[in-house]
C-alpha cells in the first residue's frame, strides 16, 4: 500500500487534469508587527487576499522560523519591535541567504531611510492599505 501525494486509480484523467489547472499556488506571507491591531489587520486583509499568513511579535521570532526551515514568499517587517527590531530581523535574514521579498512597514518618515538600507526591497507607511497589499502580491507573483 502506498503512502503519501498521489492519485487513485478510481479518479479519470481528465478529472486529475482539470484540477491542476484550476489550482493556483497561495502566496505565503509573514506579518512580523509588534502591535496586536496592526497584526491582525494585516493578517486579515491577506488572508481575504487569498494569501497564507503567519504572524509573529518581533524581528527575533521571524529569524527564528527561518533558522527551523519556514520560507515564505513576502515578509511584511514592521520597524520598531522589542527584542529584535525590523532593520536587525532584515539584516540577519539577508545575511541567512533569504531571497523572499521584505517589505518594511514603518511609522513614520525619518526612520525609512535608515530602515531601506538594511536589505528591504520595499518601504511603506502604516497602515497598509488592500490596494498597496495587491500591488504588492502581483509583483511576488510576477517574479515566481
Amino acid at each position: 500500500m502506498e503512502h503519501g501525494c498521489g492519485s487513485s486509480s478510481s479518479k479519470s484523467p481528465e478529472k486529475i487534469e482539470e484540477r491542476k489547472v484550476n489550482m493556483e499556488p497561495k502566496i505565503s506571507a509573514l506579518v512580523v508587527e509588534d502591535n496586536n491591531l496592526t497584526r491582525l489587520l494585516h493578517k486579515l486583509m491577506l488572508e481575504r487576499l487569498n494569501v497564507e499568513v503567519k504572524t509573529v511579535a518581533n524581528g527575533k521570532a521571524a529569524v527564528d522560523l527561518y533558522h527551523a526551515g519556514s520560507c515564505f514568499d513576502v515578509i511584511f517587517m514592521d520597524s520598531e519591535m522589542p527584542i529584535m527590531d525590523g532593520a536587525r530581523a532584515t539584516k540577519e535574514l539577508r545575511a541567512m541567504g533569504v531571497k523572499s521579498m521584505i517589505v518594511g512597514v514603518a511609522d513614520d518618515v525619518s526612520e525609512r531611510n535608515k530602515f531601506m538600507a538594511s536589505g528591504l526591497d520595499q518601504c511603506f507607511l502604516k497602515p497598509l492599505s488592500r490596494g498597496l497589499f495587491e500591488a504588492i502580491l502581483q509583483k511576488v507573483k510576477k517574479d515566481n
